[in-house]
């Protein structure tokens, strides 16, 4: 389970990794006061804030001026920096820079591994889907085997409900068309981008029309005696712990779908006549993996992008010349296992000579 996940539970010492503590922005905050052209802020007692360093700290959160609401947290070692809403009332957070390296750090320490179970994990989510469509663990499956093929992100119901943005859990009715085997998705997803996502798949297909048999707006709902059950986002991530036997979370799918992405694109690239440099594929590659992911570049390679794949490529091209590029995965997996050995070989060596 996650550290903030934890840490929402109540076990606070579980984000204190980095000096870092847990904060939600339903407790007091700095606030900030529109002056002419600028902003005062003030402190949760109502005191105007003049120390430099916090009103240093509180420009380089970049909170655009526009934004409604604003609460900025008043320690500066908070997970959670600032939230506010943007033009379009959506909730919008500002992480700490640390947390934020934690949090990608451990999602890229993990991706061998996952990438190592995912034969496994599909194995058991095709058994799953087997199953009753409306039943619950038919319905979970279905879910894990969407976030596979698309990439879609999970959703929260808060996020939905806040920001009327979509992800396959929170998913409604009016997103799906179904036409024989060939299922149509589009929706808004988180910030505003519109989704529309299109695959042949008979037993997806066969899942949705028999939950298109119950009752409400939900699309992702399964049942339970009489009453119809949402699905979770924790329920998906309890599953994949589940079946993969390791602490997996729905975004190691997006994860290896940013890196296997950005692997074949480079692959591809290299076995061209004349092959570009170094940097304009990079450049490509990550823009490859922006699009199926629907974030920015900056994002997709900071965030979801294997950084031992990009540092391959920038040492190491001639290893890309002659890659399968419809087998990705598998040469994504040899990478990161190869940096892996290469990481503990270093770490012996200091070892020995401490």
């Amino acid at each position: 389970m996650d550290r903030v996940d934890k840490a929402a539970r109540g076990d606070a010492a579980a984000v204190l990794d980095g000096g870092l503590i847990y904060t939600q922005d339903d407790t007091p905050g700095i606030t900030r006061v529109r002056r002419g052209r600028g902003f005062s802020y003030h402190a949760p007692d109502g005191r105007l804030i003049r120390d430099a360093k916090t009103l240093t700290r509180i420009r380089m959160l970049a909170i655009p001026p526009a934004y409604q609401q604003v609460w900025i947290c008043p320690k500066p070692n908070g997970h959670i920096q600032a939230t506010g809403r943007d033009d379009r009332g959506r909730k919008q957070y500002r992480y700490h820079a640390a947390f934020r390296a934690s949090q990608d750090e451990a999602k890229f320490a993990r991706l061998a591994k996952f990438g190592a179970a995912l034969p496994e994990i599909r194995e058991r989510i095709s058994a799953d889907l087997r199953a009753r469509s409306t039943s619950r663990r038919c319905v979970i499956a279905t879910i894990v085997h969407l976030l596979d093929c698309t990439a879609i992100r999970i959703g929260n119901a808060p996020y939905a409900q806040q920001n009327r943005s979509y992800g396959l859990t929170t998913l409604r009715q009016r997103h799906v068309t179904l036409e024989s085997s060939t299922i149509r998705f589009r929706f808004a997803g988180k910030g505003g981008k519109k989704w529309d996502v299109s695959l042949r798949d008979r037993r997806v297909a066969r899942v949705l029309r028999g939950l298109q048999e119950l009752p409400g707006q939900q699309l992702f709902g399964y049942l339970d005696g009489e009453d119809v059950r949402t699905v979770t986002s924790d329920d998906i991530n309890a599953y994949l712990r589940e079946i993969g036997g390791e602490d997996f979370s729905a975004k190691d799918f997006r994860t290896w779908c940013g890196t296997v992405t950005a692997t074949a694109m480079l692959a591809e690239l290299h076995q061209q006549e004349e092959p570009p440099a170094a940097a304009a594929a990079i450049k490509q590659a990550v823009l490859a993996a922006s699009q199926a992911l629907q974030n920015t570049p900056t994002i997709c390679r900071k965030s979801y992008i294997h950084p031992a794949v990009l540092e391959a490529y920038d040492t190491d091209q001639a290893r890309f010349a002659g890659m399968a590029t419809d087998d990705a995965e598998n040469e994504v997996l040899a990478l990161l296992l190869a940096a892996e050995n290469r990481g503990k070989r270093g770490t012996n060596r200091q070892s020995k000579r401490g």
